[in-house]
């Protein structure tokens, strides 16, 4: 566990520093991020929309919504096409199912604790992993063919034993052990792992580190962003619930002194009298 939060903290300026661009991102209580060119308040509902063009929207509740903050993954150049080398590369296009339903993130929730207990991985990790891979959509394909919750190409999956890649246990499964892989491979190296996993170890090999590739980049900084993002939601909470504990535990004190006070105060007994007056 220390292992990632001092990576994640330590990879946390480099994840600032790729840039900034005109998109929001909506901050929930849970810690979680949606990233939106636009938005509109419908009622009790706030509508995000993920781009300008396509037509797909996220309907949030709005009281679950903390805050909303300027997104500062860089902008793709317009002059250089995008180059992917990914054998597990995430969707330019969010999809339009990104939110399930209550009862289906409860199942992922527990499926993501499991694995990544036996892997030794922080869950946290993971769902930022699946979050920028798949935006949570199981059934999520990538123009390249990456496909499921954490976008395995076919012969990722293949070799990873991963016989669906669109059933999310047999998914996540892979994912997880193709990640862990990777961060033995490079000594626990978050930032490298991450490139890796979107790039391909040979890319990660050829530059010696983060490949010059824009959604590379761009991937491994918004990952690093939402992880840190959740583990401070985590110490806040905690933080939060540490001075409530101890406000309840003065308040609980201040309450006995002031019984003890009273009780002090109060005259004697009648009988305690009588047995005063006859001495």
């Amino acid at each position: 566990m220390k292992n990632w939060i001092k990576l994640a903290v330590l990879s946390a300026a480099m994840a600032i520093a790729f840039g900034a661009q005109a998109a929001d991102i909506a901050v929930l209580h849970n810690g979680f991020t949606i990233r939106h060119e636009r938005r509109q308040v419908i009622g009790q509902i706030t509508r995000l929309y993920p781009d300008n063009t396509s037509g797909s929207f996220v309907d949030v509740p709005t009281a679950d919504i903390d805050h909303f903050e300027k997104d500062l993954t860089p902008a793709a150049p317009a002059s250089t096409p995008v180059t992917t080398f990914a054998p597990a590369a995430a969707p330019q296009v969010t999809p339009k199912l990104i939110a399930p339903s209550p009862k289906k993130t409860q199942n992922l929730n527990e499926l993501i604790n499991s694995i990544s207990d036996q892997h030794k991985i922080d869950p946290d990790l993971i769902n930022s992993v699946i979050h920028a891979e798949s935006g949570f959509n199981p059934r999520a394909v990538s123009p390249k063919g990456a496909r499921g919750l954490m976008q395995l190409m076919p012969q990722t999956a293949s070799q990873l034993g991963v016989a669906n890649s669109f059933d999310p246990n047999a998914n996540v499964e892979g994912g997880t052990k193709y990640l862990r892989e990777l961060l033995e491979r490079y000594n626990f190296d978050l930032v490298k792992a991450l490139a890796a996993y979107n790039a391909g170890p040979q890319r990660v090999q050829q530059y010696h580190g983060v490949p010059p590739y824009y959604e590379t980049r761009a991937y491994v900084a918004r990952i690093v962003r939402d992880f840190n993002r959740k583990k401070l939601a985590q110490k806040k909470a905690a933080e939060a619930e540490r001075k409530a504990a101890e406000k309840a535990a003065r308040k609980a004190k201040a309450v006995k002194t002031a019984a003890r006070k009273t009780a002090s105060s109060q005259p004697p007994a009648a009988s305690d009298s009588l047995r005063q007056a006859s001495r």
